[in-house]
């Protein structure tokens, strides 16, 4: 009988995990399309009571990694310039106005800072401080 809850629980995380996934790329492409900022993914990982582990293999993850690539680009867009790099970025990303592009900026940044301090605070054998 443990044996089975075991596999269960190893189950049960991996779709949790590809729940995660799903939520950050929904939530990146409303943010793109209809400029809506929903997702505070701290709160997010707190609601899903996600384990420093699960907020790991996200730091660790692929998804990950593009958010950082997509903000780089996004920062080089805003910069703007005109060699060829800069021309391929306004023809991807002209369709973006700055302002809205430094909101989405932003926005990425959060939750890939959100995924790092909820790894920070969620260490074994630190309590969090709670306000009164």
């Amino acid at each position: 009988m443990s044996r089975n809850s075991q596999v269960l629980k190893r189950k049960q995380s991996g779709l949790m995990d590809r729940e995660v996934y799903e939520v950050v790329e929904q939530s990146i492409d409303v943010a793109f399309e209809q400029q809506k900022f929903q997702l505070k993914f701290y709160d997010y990982l707190r609601v899903i009571d996600a384990k420093r582990k699960d907020a790991d293999e996200f730091i660790a993850s692929s998804t990950f990694k593009e958010i950082k690539d997509l903000i780089l680009e996004l920062d080089e867009y805003l910069k703007g310039g005109q060699d060829n790099e800069h021309k391929q970025l306004r023809e991807a990303y002209g369709h973006i106005p700055k302002p809205q592009a430094r909101k989405i900026k932003q926005f990425l940044e959060g939750i890939l800072e959100d995924a790092e301090r909820y790894s920070y605070d969620r260490r074994p054998g630190r309590k969090t401080k709670r306000s009164k």
